[in-house]
């Protein structure tokens, strides 16, 4: 199969997404060339035999995400590709391009939301592979999208897509398109929280009437973006009945035919936010025509990812919960809101307004233990709420102090949800998740 043959494409950041898709589009037939900033990713490329040049003659320019092609300032490629008056696009769109090439009419699920995207990709598919439907899960999570196989008619792609991914789609529609939530997030990226919601709202702009938009009613700046949309709108809530859709409460996810499983018995699904995500995974999987007799089994048995709430190790009646993932207030607030009393772990480079959209959470916290670059601005939010805290500057001092207070009573939970990024310190989330867990077990008496 040769989708791209002849079409010149420059591949630009050769990282988990990029390296894939300069080896799957010169298989595919496409002329490839690639580019890096970084020398040691560029010999990488050099060494299977890619051709590594700055690109300057090209039809299509596959940019890695997380390079920007307009704010805060646009890459010298893209000033190129702009120039010149030739798409900019994601892996996602080549994906798409080659599905539909080969003839295949297996569909397409897009999901994207500030929080909770990675938790509700995963469950889904979770819930497909359960039910038998052959099933490829990537993006913004895991696999890249040109590290995919083609799938049959029957199969289902599940696609995490990030508004970075979304900005760069062309002709990709989605079947089955979903929008959990919305809160100030890359916004030096976006401009603004207009930006970031155009970006976002791109998920649903190439669907037709046949095709299902699940919605978020949880916060306003999602649920206005079901007024225009063109597929069957489909309302979700974790935490509200809802006329049409899907929702949950009280810890009952149900639907306008009755009742379709007990959260209390998701254990990796805490949470009104999670019952947002098990409610969207439900309405997507009910869309794609999956019986809603085996739905509960499928939401009992998920096992959960690293990083969102992963309860790491135990002492006795203390649990350590590594939630890693969450780099925002928003984020760390659903955590938060899952525990009635913690001994919380933050800190990092934190976002625009820091912790003080989580000031509501205060009273739940017995101490805080705050690491990373913006620690200082994060102890003084605290402490002009009366919030006890430690600047301990990094995780390693900070994993042992908060065992000791637990240990001592304070609370019998220690909760690593940094409403902040991890770049200071780590080289991602998911580093600084597994040298909590890492930590963790390695205290005294903890078991696992």
């Amino acid at each position: 199969m040769k989708p791209f043959l002849g079409l010149r494409v420059a591949v630009v950041g050769l990282g988990r997404a990029g390296l894939p898709a300069a080896r799957r589009l010169s298989q595919w037939g496409a002329v490839v060339t690639c580019w890096d900033d970084g020398v040691a990713a560029r010999a990488e490329a050099s060494a299977e035999g890619l051709n590594v040049t700055e690109p300057h003659d090209f039809d299509a320019l596959l940019l890695s995400p997380g390079i920007p092609h307009l704010l805060p300032s646009a890459h010298p490629s893209a000033l190129a590709a702009r120039k010149a008056g030739k798409p900019i696009l994601a892996d996602v769109e080549f994906l798409f391009r080659a599905v539909r090439a080969a003839g295949s009419q297996a569909r397409f699920v897009g999901i994207t939301g500030t929080n909770g995207k990675s938790t509700t990709t995963a469950l889904l598919a979770h819930l497909l592979r359960r039910a038998g439907i052959a099933v490829e899960v990537g993006g913004n999570l895991g696999p890249a999208a040109l590290d995919m196989q083609i799938l049959p008619d029957d199969g289902v792609y599940v696609l995490e897509m990030s508004s970075y991914m979304l900005e760069r789609i062309d002709t990709l529609r989605f079947n089955v398109a979903a929008m959990l939530n919305l809160s100030p997030d890359h916004l030096d990226r976006h401009g603004d929280m207009a930006g970031y919601r155009a970006a976002k709202a791109r998920i649903f702009a190439a669907q037709q009437a046949g095709d299902v938009a699940v919605v978020g009613q949880d916060d306003e700046a999602t649920a206005s973006l079901g007024q225009g949309v063109a597929a069957q709108l489909v309302p979700i809530s974790g935490q509200a009945q809802q006329a049409i859709g899907v929702w949950a409460t009280d810890y009952s996810l149900r639907d306008t035919q009755g009742p379709i499983a007990d959260l209390s018995r998701s254990a990796t699904l805490p949470g009104t936010h999670n019952a947002q995500n098990a409610a969207a995974a439900v309405a997507m999987a009910l869309a794609l025509g999956l019986p809603r007799e085996g739905l509960a089994e499928g939401l009992e048995t998920y096992p959960g990812l690293p990083h969102r709430q992963e309860m790491v190790g135990r002492i006795g009646a203390v649990r350590f919960i590594n939630d890693s993932k969450a780099t925002n207030a928003d984020s760390a607030a659903r955590a938060l809101a899952s525990y009635d009393r913690v001994i919380w772990i933050a800190g990092g480079i934190g976002k625009e307004g820091g912790i003080a959209p989580l000031t509501e959470f205060f009273p739940r916290i017995a101490e805080a233990f705050l690491i990373g670059r913006n620690s200082p601005e994060f102890g003084a939010t605290l402490s002009a709420h009366a919030v006890p805290n430690r600047i301990c500057g990094t995780l390693a001092e900070a994993v042992p102090a908060a065992a000791e207070a637990a240990l001592a009573g304070a609370a019998d939970v220690v909760l690593l949800s940094p409403a902040a990024a991890s770049w200071d310190q780590f080289t991602g989330f998911d580093a600084r998740g597994d040298a909590f867990r890492t930590m963790v077990r390695a205290l005294p008496g903890a078991k696992f």
